[in-house]
């Protein structure tokens, strides 16, 4: 079968433009003779069935299922970015794979014994194998960890390698990736998406699920405690959510089971990491943790030992894993194993290390230390050799993309043991669709990963396939396949993994992951209050017809409102209420309550439903389509649906465990809620105006806080100020109503872990409480001046009691000591009495 009976073959015309490449490249695809290879044979039935059109079709679900499910990669200069998917996968046969998982699982298994030489006896060093300044000149090599009392002869639980094929089809290893190795989430994320979007093609293609992969890293994470621990406690430890791979790290720590935390919420406490507690260190920890799952960078894990301006790590870790109190995966001295200068070097290492011949080789890589590859390397700068890498060891490999080869070359003769030139290869070319219905075909780099379980290294059957338009594009990325050799064959190669005897666990959430929630759920009631708010107001507006200034004196109070909470930008209500639609740097609007609600809920993203994403994704679409049209009835439209949205984060929110996290987005909901009724009273209901005036005010005032419906069937129609304020104020039947907000509040914060009753938070809740029973609405709304000064007095002091009781529930809740602060920064009476 020829390549052109595929739909998503290459064109005729993009083969033609990589025509000098389609000489060099190794097509995935498509074999020398023009059939197909081995792998898609097996699946020429099933894939013949994707037409173009059927390809286009799946193209728009993996987008939407991947926006619902909040996938995104963060880039340091855009921020978080929509996660790229190609619906063609690399698919790989069972005889292709056998040869590769050989290799995989002996570079983990010399990997892991470099490490144990490296740090411990050191024999590739003394006996010239590897030269010491290709190692010692590596800011990868972790001193801390260099020390007998350091010793670990397992230091190496999970590595990534990143692969890509010659010329000749022949596997190279162009990246170690062992310090933090990600990318086990994408790869799981990205085979939830293929098999719902391609159902059929996946369940008659009999490949190897992923599933008994993630246990078995469970049972491996957890039996890597020291000896001694019956039920080991494990955290992932994360940089937190502007890092570039967040999404995997919460996907890993929600697959796993195991909490994700950032470096703030750790101490270490007589030697050993615990979960450090609301209001320490006036409060002893009592949360041991055993196995940290490292995604920070060994740099940055502890301030005392390593880099001391540090905020993701954890003061004292290091001291801790030299003591064995915490077992790190991986190790703070496997940095020095993403170094390229160690390349040149890793066929003699393996004979010496293992006695074997390396089965997987390396990019052709030139070490400058040496003086020949040294010569070699300057001498292809100088002809401006375009099929030559240089990079220094242990920098991003565009750091010195712009200089000029002279420079570059000055740069090498200055610090020559800082840099390698290693040969570019023409990586084989794998088919990607185009939603224009056009394919092409890239270069494709394939991720693995590989896990030691039980007493031997086992590659995960698949991985993580990137492919690129050019360098400096998006990368895209594909669902590897991996064909099982018999249809009986075990998925991964594993038996079924007998289930950890655990007793039942509930870990306590961190001050940090507390305060996250708290404020989803003021940032969520504040998104919902100012979406109402902005409804009823274009409503009115566009029933009446007229614009604030001159007929319509409701419509300007309802806009001073709005105003009050959110500012002003513009004299037209049009664009004032766009701009509240989707301006999120304009504080206040409900597009910046947006954006933070979002990054609230990422920092507890492993305590959260999946389903908790969808929101964010309609959210979205409704503002896509705002910008996209400048029609007034579409500001409405998208708000509607925005709100939407927002509520349904209630019914995500109300099928959560009752536990501390949850009790704290009620509490922050309930705050929020008495706040924003409050700030809306304040703008609406002191002044007093003409009756129709007042009527119109306070009827739009009632839908805004969604009781209009109560006080009509109550009041019969009739609209009095006193009224809507016993309605809003002091009904203790109205979920709208501040005394109801404050008694929700009241249960939530006495469910918390830290309240005793008679805490400084619900001391003052209380007190609020009281001033509200004792209030005479009548009395507050009895005025013959044009303003009602005690309800103004009553509202402003409400609002300044709500804020102190959010500074209270801070300090009591959330509070976990002072920030660390480098030792340099202190004054000499200060480290004096710290060294005390």
């Amino acid at each position: 079968m020829s390549q052109a009976t595929l739909p998503f073959a290459v064109p005729s015309e993009v083969n033609g433009s990589l025509a000098l490449d389609s000489v060099l490249r190794y097509d995935e695809v498509v074999a020398p003779d023009g059939g197909l290879r081995p792998a898609w044979k097996a699946m020429a039935e099933s894939a013949l069935s994707l037409t173009p059109e059927e390809l286009h079709r799946v193209d728009g679900e993996i987008t939407r299922f991947l926006a619902d499910d909040g996938v995104t990669y963060v880039t340091p200069d855009a921020g978080p970015q929509p996660w790229q998917l190609d619906p063609v996968p690399l698919v790989l046969d069972a005889a292709t794979w056998a040869r590769l998982e050989i290799g995989l699982a002996q570079r983990a298994e010399l990997l892991n014994a470099l490490l144990v030489d490296l740090y411990g006896a050191q024999t590739l060093l003394r006996s010239g194998i590897v030269p010491a300044a290709a190692i010692f000149g590596h800011s990868g090599f972790a001193r801390p960890a260099a020390r007998t009392s350091a010793f670990d002869p397992q230091p190496l639980l999970l590595s990534g390698t990143d692969l890509g094929r010659d010329a000749d089809g022949e596997w190279r290893v162009l990246a170690d990736r062992v310090q933090a190795p990600s990318g086990l989430g994408f790869a799981m994320q990205n085979r939830r998406v293929i098999s719902q979007v391609l159902p059929e093609l996946y369940q008659e293609s009999d490949l190897h699920r992923m599933e008994p992969y993630f246990a078995a890293l469970r049972a491996a994470l957890v039996g890597s405690a020291m000896e001694g621990v019956s039920e080991p406690r494990v955290v992932v430890l994360s940089p937190g959510t502007h890092s570039e791979t967040a999404f995997d790290q919460a996907f890993l720590a929600n697959a796993l089971g195991f909490p994700l935390v950032q470096g703030s919420d750790l101490v270490v406490h007589d030697g050993w990491v615990w979960t450090k507690p609301a209001r320490w260190p006036g409060v002893v920890p009592t949360e041991r943790i055993d196995v940290i799952v490292r995604r920070v960078d060994a740099e940055f894990c502890d301030p005392l030992e390593l880099r001391a301006d540090s905020r993701l790590g954890v003061a004292g870790l290091a001291e801790a894993v030299r003591r064995g109190r915490v077992r790190l995966v991986n190790g703070l001295g496997t940095g020095v194993l993403e170094n390229p200068a160690l390349v040149p070097f890793m066929a003699a290492a393996c004979e010496h290390l293992l006695g074997e011949q390396l089965r997987l080789p390396g990019v052709p890589t030139l070490w400058c230390g040496d003086p020949d590859d040294r010569a070699d390397v300057l001498a292809r700068l100088a002809a401006r050799d375009d099929g030559l890498l240089v990079r220094p060891i242990d920098l991003p490999r565009d750091s010195v993309a712009g200089l000029h080869p002279d420079e570059l070359s000055a740069r090498i003769i200055a610090a020559p043991h800082r840099f390698v030139g290693q040969d570019l290869l023409p990586l084989s070319q794998a088919p990607v669709w185009s939603p224009l219905g056009m394919a092409s075909a890239q270069p494709l780099v394939l991720r693995t990963f590989t896990l030691r379980y039980g007493s031997a290294y086992r590659p995960l059957v698949g991985g993580l396939a990137t492919v690129r338009a050019h360098p400096g594009a998006a990368p895209r990325t594909k669902d590897v396949w991996v064909l099982k050799g018999d249809e009986a064959d075990a998925d991964q190669g594993l038996a079924e993994i007998t289930p950890l005897p655990f007793s039942r666990t509930v870990p306590s959430l961190s001050p940090r992951a507390l305060k996250d929630m708290f404020w989803a759920g003021r940032y969520a009631e504040r998104t919902e209050d100012l979406l109402r708010l902005v409804l009823t107001t274009q409503a009115q507006l566009d029933q009446l017809g007229a614009h604030p200034g001159a007929a319509n004196e409701s419509a300007r109070v309802m806009l001073g409102a709005l105003h009050r909470l959110a500012g002003s930008r513009s004299s037209d209500p049009e664009e004032e209420f766009r701009s509240l639609l989707l301006d999120a740097r304009r504080q206040g609007s409900a597009a910046h309550s947006i954006v933070r609600l979002r990054n609230s809920l990422e920092g507890v993203r492993d305590q959260l439903s999946g389903d908790t994403w969808r929101v964010f994704s309609g959210i979205e679409r409704a503002s896509k389509a705002l910008r996209s049209s400048a029609r007034a009835h579409r500001t409405a439209e998208s708000g509607g649906r925005m709100l939407t949205c927002i509520l349904s984060l209630q019914g995500i929110t109300g099928s959560m465990m009752r536990d501390a996290g949850w009790h704290m987005i009620e509490a922050g909901r309930w705050l929020e809620r008495g706040l924003q009724l409050c700030h809306l009273l304040a703008a609406t209901a002191v002044d007093r105006r003409a009756y129709r005036t007042d009527r119109d005010v306070l009827d739009t005032l009632l839908t805004a806080a969604e009781s209009i419906v109560t006080h009509r069937r109550r009041y019969r129609g009739s609209v009095r100020v006193a009224d809507a304020l016993e309605l809003l104020l002091v009904d203790r039947d109205n979920p709208r109503s501040l005394l109801f907000a404050l008694g929700e509040l009241r249960q939530h914060l006495a469910a918390m872990p830290a309240s005793t009753g008679s805490t400084r938070p619900e001391r003052l809740l209380e007190q609020l409480e009281s001033a509200l029973a004792e209030i005479d609405v009548y009395e507050l709304t009895a005025t013959s001046d044009v303003r009602r000064r005690a309800l103004d007095d009553f509202i402003a002091d409400m609002i300044a009691q709500l804020e102190q009781l959010g500074e209270a529930i801070d300090q009591q809740h959330f509070e976990a000591g002072p920030p660390p602060v480098p030792i340099s920064a202190l004054a000499l009476v200060e480290e004096i009495e710290a060294s005390a």
